[in-house]
């Protein structure tokens, strides 16, 4: 019965195709940019929390929030250029519709299927892209492609170096004076400390430090967590 359905069901119409891909990929981008507003939003109010924590020499909750606000920042980067590729697709679509009109079908892109390919890696829309991707290999426009996920495991340490120079960075921008020596004296603390869990060290730090504010931390974390995802 399927396969009557599929014979006798017209195909759909490729101008209409583009147009509703077009469509989604504007939801999407909108749908990105209010991601964008939230987190950027949340940003104000952990940086005004960094300045509180330094002027109470808390070095602990300021680096920690420091290293919230990076890891925002990194993810409002990667929103931008996540809309900028669809923004991309779009027009490529929009550049096929001349092309629809000549020979009755949707011509296959390889910079479409590059683009898709890209966004479906991308954690905040790859289950969006996923869709995409089937409607537009069954379509004709990409060929089904096998994601090629990369290991970045090697790549880790470097990463994590580069968090932990804007950390200090973004500490010395947002406190100022007050914070100048905050990046050093975590350091030489850590140096001190004997090796042990990572929720351990936290809660000794925590405590060393007299830090009495772990909840407003802990509501900060999750508020951020919530607008990423």
């Amino acid at each position: 019965m399927e396969k009557v359905m599929n014979i006798i069901k017209p195909k759909p119409n490729p101008q209409q195709q583009l147009r509703d891909w077009q469509r989604k990929l504007r939801q999407e981008c909108r749908h990105i940019e209010r991601q964008i507003r939230d987190i950027q939003r949340e940003e104000r109010n952990v940086q005004k929390a960094i300045k509180d924590a330094a002027k109470r020499n808390d070095m602990v909750s300021a680096k920690a929030l420091a290293k919230e606000l990076v890891h925002s920042k990194r993810t409002v980067n990667r929103l931008y250029e996540n809309k900028a590729q669809m923004n991309s697709i779009s027009m490529h679509l929009g550049e096929s519709v001349a092309i629809a009109r000549t020979v009755g079908h949707l011509e296959k892109s390889a910079e479409v299927m590059k683009l898709v390919n890209n966004l479906m890696k991308a954690p905040e829309v790859a289950v969006t892209m996923q869709e995409f991707s089937k409607e537009m290999t069954k379509a004709g426009v990409i060929e089904e492609f096998v994601n090629d996920a990369v290991d970045s495991a090697l790549d880790f340490d470097d990463i994590e170096e580069e968090i932990e120079e804007e950390v200090d960075q973004v500490l010395t921008a947002i406190a100022g004076e007050t914070a100048a020596q905050l990046p050093e004296a975590v350091r030489k603390e850590k140096a001190k400390q004997p090796p042990q869990t990572a929720g351990t060290a936290q809660e000794e730090e925590a405590i060393a430090e007299g830090v009495d504010d772990e909840e407003e931390l802990e509501a900060i974390r999750a508020r951020l967590a919530k607008v990423r995802s």
